[in-house]
């Protein structure tokens, strides 16, 4: 899995033919779904042109594809405060070890490239597959942040979770336990769940 900085050109092809057919992608997101590619790509292009959020394309390494967004936003270097969000998976991607290190390779990049003391994860409290994703990947739940904003027409309430950097160690070590090869049996499926092994690393 390769984490690469938005390019029109390169990617945008790429990614409205993964979201095609897949209108659920876009439920809980403030945009979407696109009538068309030149619509999409006129949308990607302001999107590239962001400092923060900043952008990024999830790209299958094998094939060079581009399968999914995700975005670094509301940067605050003063505190070390810094979040992921904007993420949206193709069907092919969601729910793969692909997924998982394109999460992991984030927050690596956050806590040990930038020096980030809190990691922060934002979602719709409705969306409970943004959710469990939260938990499943380590974060810890803070609470509801009621009538947050008004996103296409109607109520959110936001669901808020983070990793300390007091934690990201436990976190990192459980990550990379998981993606081992040495978890996955040959025909993809994982011996011990992420959860399971962050337990043990207590």
């Amino acid at each position: 899995m390769v984490l690469e900085p938005v390019d029109p050109a390169r990617h945008a092809t790429d990614l409205f033919s993964a979201s095609e057919g897949a209108p659920a992608i876009w439920d809980y997101l403030a945009y979407g779904p696109f009538e068309n590619e030149r619509v999409f790509t006129d949308w990607l292009k302001d999107r590239a042109a962001s400092d923060d959020p900043l952008f990024y394309a999830v790209l299958d390494l094998a094939s060079g594809q581009a399968r999914g967004m995700a975005s670094l936003m509301r940067i605050v270097p003063e505190h070390g405060v810094i979040e992921v969000g904007h993420i949206w998976f193709a069907p092919v991607l969601q729910r793969t070890r692909q997924a998982t290190e394109a999460i992991y390779l984030l927050a690596r990049h956050a806590f040990d490239d930038l020096g980030y003391r809190r990691f922060e994860w934002k979602c719709d409290s409705l969306n409970e597959p943004s959710r469990r994703a939260a938990e499943r990947f380590g974060f810890v739940f803070e609470g509801v942040f009621r009538q947050h904003m008004v996103v296409k027409g109607r109520n959110r309430d936001t669901a808020w979770y983070a990793i300390t950097d007091g934690e990201w160690p436990s976190r990192r070590a459980a990550f990379e336990a998981w993606l081992s090869p040495d978890n996955f049996e040959p025909d993809g499926r994982q011996r011990r769940s992420l959860a399971e092994i962050r337990e043990s690393l207590r």
